[in-house]
């Protein structure tokens, strides 16, 4: 059994809406965020602090990004995966990691500096200077969606899903009234999709049901 320690709508949504695509069985264990101060038991799964921790038998990993790789190559070739022969191959891998790098990392200084640090070390012009960091590599995917559905291979891929949490974590950060009409566009689509709504739905019961607090990332408050 497949078992993703994930908190509402971190990072660890990645793999959780992977999992929903492919409709494997796992195990969701959701936790407060963030982990390494509300959780702090959570250590001893990983040492770093950090969300995901996923196990699946033997293999652990914890960069979401890679999890949705690994489950994409397993479980879906050709269809949530581009394979190394297929024209897309390289584009799919750069966007499976534009998502995390250039697009969810400015977003977590934002949130840091607005609202997880102390009044006293909040940092507005890190705040601004890093929404507008993440709203300029946003807009170089306007020219892509306005003429296709997906980011590549002509098919909704792992590379969407790692994109599609940047938007998501956009979103509850506030930054949707400033997306271009071709990624707003590209957004509805995500979030029409059966399996992103499974996901959501997902970590809201099993929030419920282990009770943790069920707002998400962008709403905590309080020392990082």
């Amino acid at each position: 059994m497949i078992t993703l320690y994930h908190c509402v709508n971190a990072r660890s949504f990645r793999p959780l809406w992977m999992l929903e695509e492919l409709g494997l069985p796992y195990e969701l264990k959701v936790l407060p965020f963030p982990p390494r101060r509300d959780a702090e038991p959570y250590l001893e799964v990983n040492p770093l602090g950090t969300i995901p921790a996923f196990f699946d038998g033997v293999t652990r990993m914890t960069e979401s990004a890679a999890i949705c790789h690994y489950l994409a190559a397993r479980h879906s070739p050709r269809t949530l995966n581009v394979e190394t022969d297929e024209p897309d191959f390289g584009p799919y891998l750069n966007f499976l990691h534009f998502g995390e790098a250039t697009l969810t990392f400015p977003q977590t200084l934002v949130l840091r500096y607005s609202r997880f640090e102390p009044q006293e070390r909040r940092q507005p012009q890190i705040v601004e200077d890093y929404t507008r960091w993440f709203l300029s590599r946003l807009r170089t995917l306007e020219p892509l969606l306005e003429r296709q559905e997906f980011l590549c291979a002509g098919r909704f891929t792992a590379a969407d899903i790692s994109v599609g949490y940047a938007l998501l974590l956009a979103d509850d950060i506030g930054l949707r009234d400033r997306f271009k009409p071709a990624v707003l566009a590209y957004w509805q689509r995500l979030q029409a999709r059966e399996a992103y709504r499974r996901a959501l739905a997902a970590q809201e019961r099993a929030a419920a049901e282990q009770g943790v607090p069920t707002h998400s990332v962008a709403q905590a408050t309080g020392p990082f």
